[in-house]
């Protein structure tokens, strides 16, 4: 496939043997990576070199460098390397078909008004919801596998992905009914680290938050480590210990009486609920306008 670009013919594989060698500045390593002949690497930069006019590579010492003009060529080649993927992406999916992966907590508490009000608007829209921890739910979105995913706390820091904070969550303890915390609703951290937590599994959003509260107390270490909102929940319902969870996540329990929320009063604890997205994919209609719902619906 060639790109006609102000008379010259130039052939992406060509494009796509430079941006490896500017990118390794090693002709070896490039044809490493391509599966290539060293002597292919080095006929493919020459032919571009020719039909270009300038010399990409200094090579007047041992070690690959680019010339002013390669550096220049190498900026371009990104651009137009990207755009080719995202074309190709962006073809090859349906637009009108979104998936969106979820943890528990926000798919069975905020997304099922978002989906409603969202078909309403798109009718003709397929939506397809998974869920998942919230590191997985980040390598799903990087592979492509799922257009947007809702997650507490920002993602790790990735050039390849985007997230836009949506709205905040306060964070508070939950304690069996009867506790002695119960009647007052409040309390500070001094009061609550005498009191025993159990927490989720290292590597939670929710351990998370309970680390990044308690982390200053190294005898706030939980009682017990357990997997699942739902189990967590029930074993402080049943008067095995305290929790530290977002509100959201405990109201339910809280309005039936199987827990009481407890605010912690010396301290503004919260979290965010996080939209994150695969910034390749920012150009999706389909994705457009379901963000749009989620701003509306969740934001503010």
């Amino acid at each position: 496939m060639d790109q006609q670009l102000g008379g010259i013919s130039m052939e992406l594989r060509h494009l796509r043997t430079f941006e490896t060698v500017a990118r390794t500045l090693s002709v070896t390593q490039a044809a490493r990576e391509l599966h290539y002949a060293q002597s292919s690497v080095s006929d493919q930069i020459q032919s571009l070199e020719r039909e270009l006019g300038v010399d990409l590579l200094d090579r007047s010492q041992r070690k690959v460098r680019l010339t002013a003009q390669g550096a220049v060529l190498s900026e371009y080649t990104d651009r137009i390397l990207k755009l080719l993927e995202e074309t190709r992406w962006a073809v090859s999916r349906p637009g009108s078909e979104l998936a969106i992966g979820t943890l528990e907590t926000v798919g069975l508490h905020l997304l099922p008004t978002v989906l409603t009000y969202y078909r309403s608007l798109y009718p003709q829209s397929r939506v397809r919801v998974g869920q998942d921890s919230r590191g997985e739910l980040y390598k799903a979105v990087r592979r492509g596998d799922l257009d947007l995913c809702l997650t507490f706390g920002e993602p790790p820091a990735d050039a390849s992905l985007r997230f836009e904070t949506l709205a905040e969550q306060p964070l508070v303890v939950i304690v069996p009914p009867g506790h002695h915390l119960a009647e007052r609703g409040r309390a500070g951290l001094d009061e609550l680290v005498a009191e025993p937590f159990l927490a989720t599994e290292r590597g939670c959003g929710f351990r998370e938050m309970y680390d990044n509260t308690f982390g200053a107390a190294p005898s706030k270490e939980p009682i017990a480590e357990v997997s699942g909102i739902g189990t967590l929940g029930a074993c402080v319902a049943a008067g095995m210990g305290c929790a530290l969870l977002p509100l959201i996540s405990v109201r339910g329990q809280a309005d039936r009486g199987e827990v009481a929320v407890v605010e912690v009063g010396d301290t503004d604890l919260r979290t965010t609920v996080t939209m994150t997205w695969l910034d390749r994919n920012s150009t999706n209609p389909s994705l457009a306008g379901f963000q749009a719902v989620l701003r509306e619906q969740l934001g503010g």
